[in-house]
């Protein structure tokens, strides 16, 4: 069965990026898209994924609300922070608001993806596709 991922993401070309990327893995599924961390949380609680990916700098909820709001609601749902500000975030906070993972936006998508795949259990990076990264 596929790891079923929602990305929640401001940025509509990020989004797309992340999912084509994603789904061009075997075992991963986006199962939706989220605007902000409003309708990301509101989209995980009624789809239950097996993973949430979270951008930081959105409107109306930031990634910090909308992963304290996830917290609450599903405890034991593995969050990645997906950041153009990932060097800027103190590690005692990010484990604090119960994110497993924080990836840069500017690093290599396979870091991404090796999260999704530890996250969810999924097999090791099986191939390096030519992407290097997101912006947004």
């Amino acid at each position: 069965m596929a790891a079923r991922v929602l990305i929640v993401d401001d940025s509509a070309p990020v989004r797309r990026l992340v999912k084509t990327y994603l789904e061009a893995h075997p075992g991963l599924a986006v199962i939706d898209e989220a605007a902000d961390g409003v309708e990301g949380v509101v989209k995980a609680r009624a789809l239950k994924p097996d993973v949430v990916i979270l951008d930081l700098a959105m409107p109306r909820m930031n990634g910090w609300q909308a992963a304290a709001a996830l917290r609450k609601l599903m405890p034991q749902l593995p969050i990645i922070m997906f950041t153009m500000h990932a060097g800027a975030l103190p590690p005692s906070a990010v484990h604090d608001a119960g994110i497993a993972a924080v990836v840069s936006k500017t690093g290599p998508m396979e870091a991404l993806l090796a999260e999704v795949r530890r996250l969810t259990g999924g097999p090791e990076l099986l191939s390096k596709p030519a992407t290097s990264g997101a912006s947004g």
